[in-house]
């Protein structure tokens, strides 16, 4: 893989298609999380780790299990009922969001034990990262609906910048949020109203990117 198709997946996740701001995935734990900068830097570690190991495993699992042996897994029995519908398409999303929940229960697991004050901030929007649909969607993007294939390492590549990009936008709206706290904001719009209203206003401004790279 070349250095400038390195830059360019770097460029297209962190501003271009960031799944937050322009494809707008992961909205919950994205408003859920980004109250403090402290919660928005913890959330954003676990995302990122989820959704680089997510797609190591996935992009492995698709090609070399659901792929390989779709004629295989077509002569099981209870399995020929969807063979009709694309046995891969159908499988793909079942077991993905097993890998994801797999990924979840260790990172929980981990900072339960080693992080427990960041565990009891992030509450249920940890677990909430298995139905995290910007992890699932890094994972149907590196397979089944990618433009073309961009092998194992472009996969892991899209992954983690995917994570930091989500990062990126918790760190600058956790910042918006924090100045919010001080301002008169009018209460019908305080707390996740304004907190949409400047999801908005960001989408808009990383339109400016924008042609940088497709």
């Amino acid at each position: 893989m070349s250095f400038g198709l390195i830059i360019q997946i770097a460029i297209l996740n962190l501003f271009v298609q960031n799944f937050v701001i322009a494809r707008f995935l992961g909205l919950c734990p994205f408003i859920g999380q980004s109250d403090s900068k402290s919660k928005a830097v913890g959330m954003g570690i676990a995302v990122t780790f989820v959704m680089t190991l997510a797609s190591f495993v996935t992009y492995l699992l698709y090609k070399y299990v659901l792929v390989k042996n779709s004629l295989f897994l077509t002569s099981i029995p209870f399995l020929k009922v969807i063979a009709d519908d694309g046995l891969v398409n159908v499988l793909k999303t079942a077991s993905y969001i097993l890998v994801i929940a797999s990924l979840v229960q260790f990172v929980e697991m981990f900072l339960r034990r080693y992080v427990p004050a960041l565990y009891r901030g992030m509450g249920i929007y940890l677990a909430l990262i298995t139905t995290n649909c910007a992890v699932l969607g890094v994972a149907l993007l590196n397979t089944t609906d990618a433009p073309r294939d961009i092998g194992l390492l472009g996969a892991v590549l899209q992954g983690f910048f995917a994570g930091l990009g989500f990062t990126l936008v918790m760190l600058l709206m956790a910042g918006i949020r924090e100045r919010l706290q001080y301002l008169n904001v009018p209460r019908c719009f305080k707390g996740a109203p304004i907190a949409f209203i400047c999801t908005g206003l960001m989408a808009l401004a990383f339109l400016g990117f924008s042609g940088m790279a497709s």
